[in-house]
């Protein structure tokens, strides 16, 4: 697979990143051995960037890698590693402490050495803050992220989820840019064509990697509102394209994506071998600037103005 620049920096990115979210499943023997095949053939099939995030699992996703890397260690030296921080659980710090976002310097430097430790490695290749916290502090995160970089913990950063606003708010501040923005692009939500986040993207180098890319076609999206009648007519227009194109209904969706000049790097978060495997057909698709603009037709129900 094809390797493309993340941002400005040197660092390698598979077009296609796999998601390790699912790959602990439900922590049985059975998922754990699933979750490493899935890795397994994630690599064979040449993808080299893994996203995690503490969170993942409980922190079980991150430790099942960890394991896989200290049976292999020379795989590490193919990869490129990726972690997330920043949501907290309720009650994880006592019975009556709600579901939060936190920047703060001490949360984010323990969440960095928590992830280190169950991965097995001793440098994150990029760091992302995982959602925005409402009360964070520029200079604060800023700081952090230099002595994360200082102590050789973190190569570099990029965060998920943000807005324009709150992307430019925190790079004015550091040292080294942003490379990436991690956030929610599919057929069902089109935020980020309309709010500035790939315009954003395309102007800055900033890498936009869609989280759910297969949302509304493979699975209902987050907070889905499509009727029956939308599903329908978007499934109609899939299966000709699908048709025209050789291929699954969900490789033209990611095809769709891959089409947008900011270069949009889609996660792949399968535990099926054969799955991880077939997404790289949408990479071979010539796909077209008018069945892009059919598709959106179809989604939006109307023609463009």
């Amino acid at each position: 697979m094809r390797s493309y620049s993340l941002g400005n920096s040197d660092l390698q990115s598979s077009r296609l990143i796999y998601g390790c979210m699912r790959i602990a499943g439900d922590q049985s023997v059975n998922d754990i051995a699933k979750g490493k095949l899935a890795v397994h053939s994630a690599i064979d099939a040449g993808y080299n960037h893994f996203d995690h995030a503490d969170i993942y699992g409980g922190g079980a996703s991150e430790q099942l890698f960890g394991e896989l890397l200290k049976q292999s260690p020379h795989l590490r030296e193919q990869m490129l590693i990726t972690s997330k921080a920043s949501i907290r659980p309720k009650n994880d710090e006592n019975s009556s402490a709600p579901t939060r976002y936190d920047f703060s310097k001490g949360y984010i430097l323990s969440s960095v050495e928590g992830s280190l430790k169950r991965l097995n490695i001793e440098q994150l290749d990029l760091f992302l803050l995982h959602r925005p916290d409402y009360l964070f502090d520029i200079h604060e995160v800023a700081e952090t992220f230099n002595q994360l970089r200082a102590s050789g913990k973190v190569s570099h950063f990029g965060v998920s989820n943000f807005k324009p606003s709150q992307v430019s708010m925190l790079q004015s501040v550091l040292d080294s840019p942003l490379l990436v923005n991690q956030v929610e692009i599919n057929i069902h939500n089109i935020d980020t064509l309309n709010d500035g986040t790939l315009d954003q993207c395309q102007q800055n180098n900033i890498s936009p990697i869609a989280w759910c890319p297969l949302g509304g076609v493979a699975y209902d999206a987050w907070g889905n509102t499509f009727s029956h009648e939308d599903k329908q007519r978007i499934s109609g227009e899939l299966t000709l394209q699908a048709q025209k194109y050789g291929c699954e209904a969900w490789q033209v969706i990611l095809a769709w994506l891959l089409k947008h000049p900011a270069d949009i790097f889609p996660i792949i978060g399968s535990t099926t071998p054969e799955r991880i495997v077939a997404a790289k057909v949408a990479l071979e698709l010539n796909y077209s600037r008018e069945d892009w603009y059919r598709l959106f037709e179809a989604r939006n129900g109307q023609a463009v103005p």
